[in-house]
C-alpha cells in the first residue's frame, strides 16, 4: 500500500479524534436560553431573599431600640420605688450568671434581642402590678388627706372622749369644769402631735416634700374639741 495514500473510514475518524481535530458538538440555542432564564430566576430569588432578610433585621433592630428605651424607663422607676421600700442597692444589680444567660439569649441577632426585651418588659409590667397591689394596702400610698387622717384623728378624739367619760362618770361638777378647762388647749396639742407623727410614720422621696395637709389637720383637731366643749357647756348650764 502506498504510504501516502489517503485513509478514509473509521480509521481516519479515530486518527482525527486522537490528534484533537474533532469538530465541537453544536449547542441548541433554545436549551442555552432556557438554562440562562433558570439561572436568572434563581439569582433573582436569592437577591429578593437577601433583601427581605436585611429589611426584617432592620425593622427588628429599630423595634429593639424602641423596646429598650421603654424597658430602661420602667426599670429606673421600679428601682427608685424599691429603694424607697428599703431594698438594698446590690439586690437591684444583675449577677454575673444572669448577665451571661441574658447575653446567650440575645446571640441570635436583632430578632432574638427584640424577643428578649419584650419578655423583660412583660416581667417588669408584672412586677409593677405586684407593687401596685401591695401599695394599695399601705397608708403611705394613699391620698394625703386620707393618710394624715389616720394620725390627726386619734389625737383629735382623745381629749374629747376623756371629757365625755368624765362627764358621764362624775356628772356635772368640779371634775367636769376641770375637764373643760384642760381641754381648751388640747386641739393645738393634738395638731402638733399629729404633725410630728406624720413626719415619723411616712417618708417622702428625696425630690418631694411630705404633705402634712396643715389646714385639714387643724380642722380635724378643732371640730371634735369644739363639739365636746359645747356639750360640756350645755351640760353645765343645764346643771
Amino acid at each position: 500500500m502506498d504510504p501516502i495514500a489517503t485513509v478514509t473510514g473509521p480509521g481516519r475518524q479515530r486518527a482525527a479524534a486522537a490528534t484533537g481535530d474533532a469538530t465541537p458538538r453544536a449547542v441548541d440555542p433554545s436549551t442555552a436560553w432556557t438554562e440562562y432564564l433558570a439561572a436568572a430566576r434563581q439569582l433573582d430569588g436569592v437577591r429578593r431573599g437577601a433583601a427581605a432578610a436585611a429589611g426584617e433585621q432592620a425593622r427588628s433592630a429599630e423595634a429593639a431600640r424602641e423596646e429598650l428605651t421603654v424597658v430602661r424607663t420602667g426599670l429606673a422607676s421600679q428601682q427608685e420605688r424599691l429603694r424607697e421600700l428599703g431594698v438594698p442597692a446590690i439586690s437591684l444589680v444583675p449577677s454575673p450568671p444572669e448577665l451571661t444567660e441574658a447575653a446567650r439569649s440575645m446571640a441570635g441577632g436583632p430578632a432574638a434581642v427584640l424577643a428578649a426585651l419584650r419578655a423583660a418588659r412583660g416581667w417588669a409590667e408584672a412586677a409593677d402590678a405586684a407593687l401596685a397591689a401591695r401599695r394599695r394596702f399601705r397608708p403611705g400610698s394613699w391620698p394625703a388627706r386620707a393618710r394624715n387622717l389616720l394620725v390627726y384623728g386619734p389625737f383629735a378624739l382623745l381629749v374629747p372622749l376623756i371629757q365625755v367619760v368624765v362627764l358621764a362618770a362624775t356628772g356635772v361638777g368640779p371634775a367636769t369644769v376641770a375637764a373643760l378647762i384642760c381641754g381648751l388647749p388640747m386641739p393645738a396639742v393634738a395638731f402638733v402631735a399629729g404633725w410630728i407623727g406624720i413626719g415619723r410614720l411616712f417618708r417622702a422621696s428625696p425630690t418631694e416634700r411630705l404633705d402634712r395637709t396643715v389646714r385639714f389637720g387643724v380642722l380635724v383637731c378643732l371640730v371634735p374639741a369644739v363639739l365636746a366643749t359645747v356639750g360640756l357647756l350645755l351640760a353645765l348650764l343645764a346643771g
